[in-house]
C-alpha cells in the first residue's frame, strides 16, 4: 500500500491539485511537505491532530516532514472557517504562543531520523524582514483580484454581516509567500491542510508556478466533526488542548473513550498508527458487542500514548479506572484530583472525623447518596456501599480521619456507577 492508498483507506482526502501527477512524483522519490499551524493560541487541541499526524504518516513512509509555527501569519489571522474577524494577538501574546505549539510540534515528529529529519520553521523568520513595497511588487502582482475573491473564505464573509478586513484579504498571499519560500529554500513540493484551507494552498500552488515554472501541489483533508456534524474537539468544558497544563491526560483520554459510536471507526483510522487490519479487528469487534468498547479504549490509548507518551497513559488509564470500582492502591493525588472534578464533591468538616468519628449511615446521607440513615442502612445491609473503593460489610462502621485518602477526602459510592467525594 503506497502512502496515497493508506491516506484514502484512513479517509484523509477531500482534495488534490493533481492527484495522478502527485501519485507519480511520490513514486519517484521522497517528497518534502509542510504543514501550518498557527500560534492562536498558547496550546495546539486535538482538532490540530490530523495534520501533525499525517505529516508523521508522510515520515514514515521516507518522506520529509516540515512543521510551520505560523509567527508571522499569526498577527493577521486565517478568516478561513470564521464567520468574524478575529482578535489580533499581541506581539508578546503571539511569540509566547509560538514558543508553546513549537514545543508541541515537535513531539509527533522525528527530528533525528536518519535520512528524512523533520525540520521545524517558524514564518516570522522570512517574512519580518521584508518589505511592505518589496512584497507588493514581488508577490501581490501576482494575484488577481477576481480570484482572490472567489475564493470561499472570502466569499463567505463578503456575504456577511461583518465582512472581512483587509487584513485577513491579505492572509493568502502571506501563506502563498510561506511555500513559495519553502519551495526555493527546502524544496518544498507539496503543502497539506484540512479543506478549509483549499483556496490558502492553491494560491501558493499558482504562485510556485508563475515565479518559478515549478511543479507543486496540494492536499486537502477533510475537517473532523462530531456524528451531529458540529466542531470536533470541544466539550462543555472547552477545548481539548494538547498542553497537558490545560487538559490533564486523564480528561484527554476521557475525550477519546466517550467518542460517539458512530464516530469511532473513522478515528481509528484517523488518529491512530493501527494497521489496516488490527482496527478492521476493532471495528468488528465493536459490531458484535459494543457495550464492551473495546474500539473506544484503543482509540483513547494510541492517541493518548502519541500525545503524552507511556507514562502519562497509564496514569490516565488509572484514573479512569477509580470510577469503576478500581484499587486506589498507588493512586497519586494527582490522579485523585482529577477524579474529583468527575463526580460530586462535597465539603465536610475534618473535626467530625477525630475520634470516634462518624457513621458511615451519616456520611451516606450528607454525600447524597441515600435519602436518610434507614435507606443507606437497607443499601449497606445489600452489600452496595463502598468506601474508598472497599466494600463496607458491617452497618456500625465508623469513619475516622485514618480513612482519608491524602488526609483530605473519602471516596463514596453506591452501587456499580454512583460516586460521591467528602472533602
Amino acid at each position: 500500500m503506497t502512502i496515497l492508498d493508506e491516506l484514502r483507506w484512513r479517509g484523509l482526502l477531500a482534495d488534490c491539485t493533481d492527484l495522478e501527477a502527485l501519485a507519480q512524483r511520490l513514486a519517484s522519490g521522497p517528497v518534502t511537505l509542510y504543514c501550518g499551524f498557527d500560534p492562536t493560541a498558547d496550546s495546539l487541541h486535538v482538532g490540530h491532530l490530523v495534520g501533525q499526524l499525517t505529516l508523521r504518516r508522510f515520515q514514515l513512509a521516507g518522506h520529509v516532514p516540515i512543521a510551520l509555527a505560523g509567527g508571522a501569519t499569526g498577527m493577521v489571522g486565517d478568516p478561513s472557517g470564521k464567520s468574524a474577524e478575529r482578535n489580533l494577538l499581541t506581539r508578546e501574546q503571539l511569540s509566547h504562543n509560538v514558543a508553546c505549539i513549537k514545543d508541541q510540534l515537535a513531539r509527533l515528529l522525528d527530528f533525528h531520523r536518519p535520512g528524512n529529519p523533520a525540520q521545524l520553521v517558524d514564518n516570522a523568520d522570512w517574512t519580518a524582514p521584508v518589505h511592505l513595497l518589496d512584497f507588493l511588487r514581488d508577490i501581490g502582482k501576482h494575484f488577481s483580484l477576481n480570484v482572490m475573491l472567489a475564493k470561499d473564505s472570502v466569499k463567505s464573509r463578503l456575504g456577511s454581516d461583518s465582512g472581512i478586513s483587509f487584513t485577513e484579504f491579505s492572509y493568502q498571499l502571506l501563506q502563498a509567500n510561506d511555500f513559495f519560500h519553502l519551495r526555493q529554500a527546502f524544496g518544498c513540493e507539496l503543502q497539506i491542510g484540512g479543506s478549509d484551507q483549499w483556496g490558502n494552498i492553491t494560491a501558493g500552488t499558482d504562485l510556485i508556478r508563475k515565479k518559478l515554472g515549478a511543479p507543486a501541489w496540494g492536499w486537502t483533508f477533510p475537517l473532523i466533526t462530531k456524528a451531529d456534524g458540529t466542531k470536533f474537539g470541544k466539550t462543555e468544558g472547552g477545548s481539548i488542548w494538547l498542553d497537558p497544563k490545560k487538559t490533564s491526560p486523564y480528561r484527554f483520554y476521557q475525550f477519546f473513550v466517550n467518542t460517539e459510536d458512530a464516530k469511532v471507526s473513522e478515528y481509528l483510522r484517523k488518529f491512530t498508527f493501527l494497521s489496516q487490519t488490527e482496527i478492521e479487528a476493532l471495528e468488528a469487534q465493536h459490531t458484535a458487542n459494543p457495550g464492551a468498547r473495546e474500539a473506544h479504549k484503543a482509540l483513547a490509548r494510541e492517541v493518548t500514548a502519541l500525545v503524552h507518551g507511556a507514562e502519562a497513559l497509564t496514569t490516565a488509564v488509572k484514573a479512569s479506572e477509580i470510577l469503576f470500582g478500581g484499587s486506589l492502591d498507588g493512586v497519586t493525588e494527582e490522579i485523585f484530583n482529577d477524579v474529583v472534578g468527575e463526580v460530586p464533591t462535597k465539603d465536610f468538616e475534618p473535626a467530625k472525623l477525630a475520634a470516634p468519628g462518624t457513621s458511615i449511615l451519616d456520611l451516606l446521607v450528607h454525600a447524597g447518596l441515600c435519602p436518610s440513615r434507614g435507606q443507606a442502612k437497607k443499601d449497606l445491609e445489600g452489600g452496595g456501599i463502598y468506601l474508598n473503593n472497599l466494600r463496607v460489610a458491617e452497618v456500625a462502621r465508623v469513619v475516622t480521619t485514618t480513612d482519608q485518602l491524602f488526609g483530605k477526602y473519602l471516596l463514596l459510592r453506591k452501587g456499580k456507577r454512583t460516586y460521591a467525594v467528602l472533602r
